[in-house]
């Protein structure tokens, strides 16, 4: 038997199909703002500032040329800067993370309130700094020591999503 346009089945069949697509909203949106919540994304960089145009190091390579503008619109003294190492990694919001940079460079980060991150700078298993801000998309966060021979080492901190 066919249903005729006034039986009460095709309004329901439209009715449980309009319940399906806004539970299926519900958990999209609720998925969204669990991921906004949780981890945060980012990059850290190890670099060396020298006023060298080489590194004795070949398996350093100069620094991209966005990272190296914005290290020379800040107040630093070196002309030169290489990559030495590049991590990426993720930070729940709850705890911080821990990265090795290198044998004698290590980081911690953290989550801080009102959207900031903090990041600690270890040299030679010794807190060297810490500094702690807002980390917008497209920013950096740059901290550093000194080096022997009138050199600095950096840690450039960016955001990956």
């Amino acid at each position: 038997m066919i249903p005729s346009p006034m039986s009460p089945r095709p309004i329901l069949f439209l009715r449980s199909r309009l319940l399906r697509v806004r539970v299926w909203l519900l958990c999209l949106l609720a998925a969204c703002v669990t991921g906004l919540a949780g981890e945060l994304k980012l990059e850290a960089l190890l670099i060396w500032g020298t006023n060298e145009e080489k590194s004795p190091d070949p398996r350093h390579k100069p620094v991209e040329t966005q990272v190296a503008k914005k290290l020379k619109d800040l107040p630093f003294k070196w002309s030169h800067y290489f990559e030495v190492n590049r991590k990426e990694f993720t930070v729940p919001r709850d705890q911080p993370r821990r990265v090795a940079m290198s044998d004698e460079c290590e980081i911690s980060v953290r989550q801080a309130e009102n959207d900031q991150v903090e990041l600690i700078l270890y040299g030679k298993g010794k807190r060297v700094g810490r500094i702690t801000q807002k980390l917008p998309r497209g920013e950096t966060l740059v901290l550093g020591g000194n080096a022997p021979n009138y050199t600095a080492w950096f840690v450039v901190l960016q955001r990956k999503d």
